[in-house]
């Protein structure tokens, strides 16, 4: 599983140079990720973006404010599926071509802004709330999309699992499967080159409970 590379130091490249709050963004969830949000300063912040305070309160009132910006963009970028296609021949193919792009990315992309919002999560209790609140809504919406194209091949019955009143419900059960166990586990402290030689193995298995359990409700 690849890293993210972090910001660098410096001036920015000439094709970001307008980008503002971008930069003051990337730097912002760097010093987060790194020192935490309370030892993390508006004055470091400024330092690596690099842009002048004034325009960071300019864009955000405060580091509070900044910090919920962050955690909003990561959220937006993970639960982005737009234009993925999953691979393989089979229903049971695509879904765990579909399940394995969205745990390798969660893990990827998410675990250092996880771990920084559970530490802040009594200070911010609303922000925590509205994360995890907002993670699941665009999860299930982005999700339940790739699984209606991917299982058209499966039968529908108008109160089945793949029904426009169970699509978002169902689409949640999968990522619950697919996804929590390996978060978890990676919140914990496993690293990720033990999490990607299990997934596989993994994967075959979530997903073919998965099947089993929506050819079991075909029929409602």
């Amino acid at each position: 599983m690849k890293k993210n590379s972090p910001p660098k130091r410096g001036r920015p490249p000439k094709d970001r140079a307008g980008d503002v709050q971008a930069r003051i963004l990337d730097a912002a969830q760097q010093l987060f990720l790194d020192k935490g949000y309370r030892s993390a300063s508006i004055d470091e912040i400024s330092e690596m973006a690099p842009a002048s305070k004034p325009t960071i309160y300019a864009h955000f009132p405060g580091k509070e404010a900044l910090f919920a910006a962050v955690v909003t963009r990561t959220i937006s970028e993970l639960t982005d599926f737009e234009g993925f296609t999953p691979e393989g021949r089979t229903t049971r193919e695509k879904l765990t071509s579909l399940g394995t792009a969205i745990v390798e990315k969660f893990i990827e992309e998410s675990l250092g802004m996880v771990r920084a919002t559970i530490a802040e999560s009594q200070r911010f209790p609303e922000l925590s709330r509205n994360v995890h609140q907002a993670a699941r809504e665009r999860s299930m919406k982005s999700v339940s999309r790739i699984l209606d194209a991917t299982t058209q091949k499966l039968p529908r019955t108008p109160k089945g699992p793949f029904s426009p009143k169970r699509s978002l419900a169902t689409a949640q059960i999968f990522l619950d499967l697919i996804l929590l166990p390996m978060l978890f586990r990676a919140l914990l402290g496993e690293t990720s080159q033990d999490l990607e030689n299990e997934l596989p193995a993994f994967m075959r298995e979530r997903v073919g409970f998965f099947l089993a359990a929506c050819e079991t409700d075909w029929p409602s």
